[in-house]
């Protein structure tokens, strides 16, 4: 057998393997994997089995189906990675502008964070909606897949210690007071002031099985979904789009396509970035 063909041979054993533990995951856990872009979940299995000093995919089976913890550590691998606040201050920039004109109109406009990047993204988006003077008539829905996370970031603070560091970058993102008032402070941790959390509403849901549950005025999903693969990218933004009132906005990770799912509803809002406005 030539260098070649060993190589391909492995390759297609490790695929198969990839395809028996994305199998497990949903017959144990209920979570689906499968029709996640293959190279970002092999990449992050890899990551794991790394840290874990496992050399095949089957051994990671192995230890998630036995071995307490494995999988919730997996399943957290495998999750949308955790925001810090204004971590992207383009982004929230951009949100800025294409909510605060949005919006305002709206009696009481919803908004949903779907898979969102745990408090470092609903927070951000808090603040930058009480600056525009919008917060306090808007609701803000942060779903999530994972229970797990979810009870985490029901509960979840920041170490106050991190909040001088990351001034800039709400600076950055059109921010003009100061960072550390949108805080209270105790024990060294940080959360957001109640009457700001108020506002946010986290729940469980799956972008990948659950059905439309409302209507909102503007859905942003800028970090999972470029993690999925081209059917699952076309069922969701069918998803979104089924949830998303006429003239609602739609923050994406990427700019549409014309063959996407319903492309030809929506309009830019900027003209080059992926912000759309629902027209059709």
């Amino acid at each position: 057998m030539t260098a070649f063909a060993a190589f391909a041979a492995a390759q297609a054993v490790e695929e198969l393997e990839i395809d028996l533990l994305l199998e497990a995951l949903v017959q144990r856990h209920g979570y689906d994997f499968r029709d996640y872009d293959r190279p970002a979940v092999r990449r992050k299995l890899l990551g794991v089995m790394q840290q874990r000093e496992l050399k095949t995919v089957s051994a990671l089976q192995e230890r998630v189906l036995h071995e307490p913890g494995a999988a919730s550590s997996l399943l957290r691998a495998l999750a949308v990675a955790p925001a810090t606040l204004f971590d992207n201050p383009t982004c929230a920039s951009q949100a800025r502008i294409a909510l605060g004109t949005s919006l305002r109109p709206v009696a009481v406009p919803k908004v949903w964070l779907a898979e969102c990047a745990g408090v470092g993204e609903a927070w951000s988006l808090a603040i930058l909606l009480a600056e525009e003077g919008l917060l306090a008539r808007t609701e803000i829905f942060a779903t999530l897949a994972n229970d797990e996370l979810l009870a985490e970031v029901r509960e979840g603070s920041i170490d106050a210690a991190e909040l001088p560091g990351l001034q800039e970058n709400y600076v950055r993102s059109g921010g003009s007071g100061m960072l550390l008032d949108y805080f209270e402070v105790q024990d060294g941790r940080a959360r957001l002031l109640p009457r700001l959390r108020a506002r946010i509403t986290w729940a469980q849901y799956n972008l990948v099985t659950d059905a439309s549950f409302n209507e909102f005025q503007a859905i942003i999903c800028c970090r999972a979904m470029a993690d999925f693969g081209p059917m699952l990218r076309q069922r969701v933004l069918r998803l979104f789009h089924d949830s998303l009132s006429r003239f609602g906005v739609l923050g994406i990770d990427r700019e549409l396509a014309a063959s996407d799912a319903n492309a030809a509803a929506y309009l830019p809002i900027f003209g080059h970035l992926a912000w759309y406005k629902r027209v059709g």
